[in-house]
C-alpha cells in the first residue's frame, strides 16, 4: 500500500497534537510533533540566554542543537530530547510557552526546522502536525488537514492539559498566551499560519478526539487510494 505525507496545521489548542498521534497510529505511520521541535530550540534559548534581536547569536545556537524524539517506554509515545536529553516535561511550561511564537517568528529557526522537518518526511509514511506543514513544509502533502476551534474551548483544553503535567496556571493568563500566539502565528513575515488553498477544515469545537481520527482516516483512506 503507497505510503503518503499527512499534515496537519492549525491554531495552538485545537488537538493537533493528540489527533495525529492516534492517526499515526492507526496507519503505522511515524509521528512528528513540529511544535515541540520549536519549543526545544525555545528551552535552549531560553536557558543558555540567546538574544534573539542577534541574528549571529541565534545561529550559533542553532549549530548547537539536535533534537530527537525516542519512544517512551511506558506509553509508546514519543518524547522529545534535545543533545541527548529528555526535556518533554520542561518544554510544557509556560515560560516556553510565552516565547515560542516569538522564536518560531525568526527566520533562522524557521530554515532551520524546516530543512530537518523535510528530512523527516523524506520517505513519507509520517503524520506532521505544526503551524506551516501543508503551506511551506510539505506543500505536496497528499493530505492536508486544517485545524481549528472556538477560543473559549481552545483556553478550557491548554487550562486542562497543564493541570494535567501539574501546572496550576490561571485560565487568564493561558487565554493571554493563546491571543499572543494567534497573532505571531498568523502575522510572521516567515511563513505565517494559514490555511492551505487545499486542506481540509475541520472544527473540532464540538467533536470528540475519537471523531477528530475517525474523519482524518477516511480521508486518508481516500488519498491512498488515489496515490
Amino acid at each position: 500500500m503507497k505510503r503518503i505525507v499527512i499534515a496537519i496545521d492549525g491554531y495552538s489548542a485545537c488537538g493537533k497534537s493528540s489527533t495525529a498521534k492516534r492517526v499515526a497510529a492507526k496507519l503505522n505511520y511515524a509521528y512528528i510533533d513540529t511544535g515541540a521541535m520549536y519549543r526545544a530550540v525555545t528551552y535552549y534559548f531560553l536557558e543558555h540566554y540567546v538574544n534573539l534581536t542577534n541574528p549571529k547569536a541565534v545561529e550559533d545556537a542553532l549549530k548547537q542543537i539536535l533534537i530527537e524524539f525516542h519512544h517512551n517506554g511506558k506509553t509508546e509515545e514519543n518524547e522529545t530530547y534535545l543533545n541527548g536529553l529528555n526535556v518533554e516535561r520542561k518544554i510544557r511550561t509556560m515560560s516556553v510557552s510565552d516565547k515560542v511564537s516569538e522564536v518560531s517568528a525568526l527566520a533562522s529557526v524557521r530554515n532551520c526546522m524546516t530543512e530537518l522537518q523535510r528530512k523527516m518526511g523524506k520517505k513519507k509514511g509520517v503524520v506532521m502536525d505544526g503551524r506551516d506543514i501543508g503551506t511551506a513544509v510539505f506543500p505536496d502533502a497528499e493530505l492536508k488537514i486544517f485545524m481549528t476551534a472556538d477560543f473559549d474551548a481552545r483556553a478550557a483544553r491548554r487550562q486542562k492539559e497543564l493541570l494535567e503535567k501539574d501546572q496550576l496556571v490561571d485560565l487568564g493568563r493561558v487565554k493571554e498566551n493563546l491571543e499572543k500566539r494567534d497573532h505571531i502565528d498568523t502575522t510572521r513575515k516567515e511563513n505565517p499560519l494559514r490555511k492551505a488553498a487545499d486542506a481540509f477544515e475541520i472544527d473540532t469545537t464540538h467533536i470528540t478526539l475519537d471523531e477528530q481520527v475517525d474523519m482524518i482516516l477516511n480521508l486518508a483512506a481516500t488519498k491512498i487510494i488515489e496515490s
